[in-house]
């Protein structure tokens, strides 16, 4: 199926591993040319020759931190620039009121929360000019089912969804898509980290993180490719009247 991203420009966020990562080479697949973002220059750099070895696109890197708001100012060009914008950076810590200080708490919202609304502004001013483009945010399931041990990204997520469903209904207007996903838990490195932190706290072994995950759907977490081909799909022009939603994949939890 021809999803119609042949030479459509993409600027992922979070690109250099995971979901991001993920969303990136299915693009590339689709021959989209790509501008990859993230914080560390040298895995950014990993990535775009992964991704070169099997895509012939143009790719571009650019390592930004997008939790400090003056760096944002730095994707103002590429942004202008791009078809479609792939908000999926963001690293916000588990636990409850009493793990989470307020520094910590706000540096954690300003890499998620408001840098996908500040990246969302600044493309959707390029994006309505032009009468065309999409928005994605991949959000995340607590937006669905908040926990306490995650209260952050549970607040966090429950705002970007409303956010997303918001603006998406007004950008049809102007001719734009905006619309997002929800992931549930999905196999990245992050979330064996975070595993593995809680079966060292409880066995004493951090190998036995497996144990310590949560009753699953199917049996296991949903991968960064299950993820990206829905990502895919939905920006592509054959999801063209899809706006102002946010879609879950979590296997029905």
């Amino acid at each position: 199926m021809d999803l119609g991203l042949k030479n459509k420009t993409a600027l992922i966020t979070g690109a250099s591993r995971g979901i991001g990562f993920a969303v990136a080479e299915c693009l590339a697949n689709e021959n989209c040319n790509l501008h990859l973002v993230a914080t560390d220059r040298l895995k950014l750099e990993s990535a775009k020759k992964t991704i070169e070895k099997a895509s012939k696109i143009n790719i571009s890197t650019q390592a930004v931190d997008l939790s400090i708001e003056s760096e944002l100012s730095k994707l103002s060009d590429k942004l202008g620039e791009a078809d479609i914008l792939i908000n999926n950076a963001g690293a916000i810590p588990r636990g409850g009121l009493e793990d989470i200080d307020d520094k910590t708490l706000r540096k954690a919202w300003e890499l998620k929360l408001f840098g996908y609304i500040n990246l969302s502004r600044m493309a959707f001013n390029s994006m309505r000019k032009r009468r065309s483009g999409v928005i994605l945010n991949i959000v995340g399931a607590a937006a669905r089912n908040p926990t306490y041990n995650y209260i952050a990204g549970s607040v966090a997520n429950v705002a970007l969804e409303n956010f997303t469903i918001a603006m998406g209904k007004e950008s049809t207007k102007h001719g734009v898509r905006i619309l997002g996903v929800h992931p549930a838990i999905t196999d990245t490195d992050r979330m064996v980290g975070h595993y593995e932190k809680t079966a060292e706290s409880k066995f004493g072994d951090k190998s036995r993180w497996r144990e310590v995950l949560p009753p699953l759907p199917f049996d296991r977490p949903t991968t960064p490719l299950e993820v990206a081909n829905l990502v895919t799909f939905l920006v592509s022009e054959k999801a063209s009247y899809s706006s102002g939603i946010v879609v879950d994949i979590t296997g029905g939890i």
